[in-house]
């Protein structure tokens, strides 16, 4: 399952003991509707390893600028709260699961 993150969870979510990846997007953003389809399936490959979350950009400004959220879709993988690991731009989902194992 893939958590919508906001300022309200966000802190909370990616400080957990599980690592976390993030998916940055925004709905008007082609790419990220290519990623999207990706991440909801690592979310299931992974489930009860690792937490899976969103944060829409738009929505969600002080997040991205928080973490020099330039291009979209980004996608970090924080571990206790610690951003880890970042990619900028579509990527194939042995890249992102490569990036999930290493950190386990």
């Amino acid at each position: 399952m893939v958590m919508e993150l906001n300022s309200s969870n966000f802190k909370e979510i990616i400080s957990s003991d599980k690592p976390t990846l993030v998916d940055f997007w925004a709905d008007w953003c082609g790419p990220c509707h290519m990623v999207s389809p990706v991440i909801d399936e690592l979310a299931d490959d992974y489930a009860g390893k690792i937490t899976v979350g969103k944060v829409n950009v738009d929505a969600e400004q002080t997040i991205a600028a928080e973490y020099s959220i330039a291009s979209i879709p980004t996608v970090i993988l924080f571990k206790s709260g610690t951003a880890v690991k970042k990619f900028v731009g579509v990527r194939s989902a042995d890249d992102y699961a490569e990036m999930i194992e290493d950190n386990l």
